[in-house]
């Protein structure tokens, strides 16, 4: 007879990855399989300071999907998150040519961020618009206001300082880079180590549940939409430091891979599932193809379109889990 205590068979011990991880592994594979063809196209892929640069790429595109991910995990959805960073990069860049003070931009960029994520959460959880009307109608409004408070204009020729933030490097890695590994490091944290972040899954799983076991879903969701400004916000400041200029589109070219590369990372757009490293994975899986696609001399004008088709599949492939889960 065994007790408890006996520790199990090496075989039974033997247990299948969960699926999460999986999927996680199945990411590592796709990345490989699409640097290996890569490097077979291009000698020079392979070399360190592309690397790095593709990961710099990826790492706006993470910033920005990142805060929309903690969103459709608790069951939301953001539409406004590309008007939001060029109503950032805008209004920021403005505060600091007119201040001279990068730390000016900063502030501004980040409080313009949180107070469009902000009125999202208020307009969803507490005016009861559903949220893609609201955040449809946000994306409208703050690319109005963009577009208005430039007035055709375009700011360029920030100082050193700023320039930094999106173009230097420390120990030889982009800044960008180390930006992109804090913030998820801080994400995957808040998901799987803090009350909040597993009251995040319970409310997009099933919200009815989470309202039960008393969780205040409409706060927890506002406060998730306040994080996807704020993440709006710090792209903004990258991407204007990384480009030396502002201008009133800046923005609308992020929505679409950002949505990409959240769903092609795995995170339901039914919410209750997902992770930020499978975003990560999802930033750097687009990039690597956008690459791929230059180096077979593939007009940028099917870029939009390679990326609407995955965004397609990747929508099929969920429907298709949670038809099966739901059997």
């Amino acid at each position: 007879m065994t007790t408890m205590d006996t520790p199990a068979p090496a075989s039974a011990r033997s247990q299948p990855l969960a699926p999460g991880t999986l999927a996680i592994v199945v990411r590592l594979g796709l990345i490989a399989c699409i640097g290996v063809l890569l490097s077979s196209l291009s000698p020079g892929f392979a070399t360190t300071d592309n690397l790095l640069n593709i990961l710099r790429q990826a790492s706006l595109l993470f910033l920005v999907a990142s805060g929309l991910t903690l969103v459709i995990i608790g069951g939301g959805l953001d539409l406004s998150i590309g008007a939001n960073l060029t109503l950032c990069a805008c209004l920021s860049a403005a505060a600091i040519k007119s201040t001279g003070q990068p730390a000016a931009g900063i502030v501004v960029a980040l409080g313009c961020g949180a107070l469009v994520g902000l009125t999202n959460g208020v307009l969803i959880n507490r005016v009861k618009i559903p949220p893609f009307l609201a955040t449809f109608g946000m994306l409208w409004v703050a690319q109005g206001i963009a577009y208005w408070f430039m007035a055709g204009q375009v700011v360029y020729g920030f100082s050193p300082a700023f320039r930094f933030f999106g173009s230097g490097f420390w120990l030889g890695i982009p800044l960008p880079i180390w930006v992109m590994l804090v913030t998820g490091a801080c994400g995957v944290i808040f998901l799987s180590r803090t009350t909040i972040g597993r009251e995040v899954y319970l409310m997009g799983a099933n919200e009815a549940a989470a309202v039960l076991s008393g969780i205040p879903v409409a706060r927890r969701r506002t406060l998730l939409y306040v994080v996807s400004g704020l993440m709006a916000g710090l792209a903004a400041l990258i991407y204007v430091a990384r480009l030396n200029a502002a201008e009133p589109g800046i923005g609308e070219p992020l929505l679409l891979p950002a949505i990409a590369a959240v769903l092609v990372g795995g995170t339901s757009l039914f919410g209750g599932s997902g992770s930020l490293v499978g975003t990560l994975l999802g930033a750097i899986i687009l990039t690597l193809i956008v690459n791929a696609l230059n180096l077979l001399n593939v007009s940028a004008s099917w870029h939009p379109f390679v990326t609407g088709v995955i965004v397609v599949v990747a929508v099929l492939a969920d429907a298709a889990v949670n038809r099966g889960a739901r059997r």
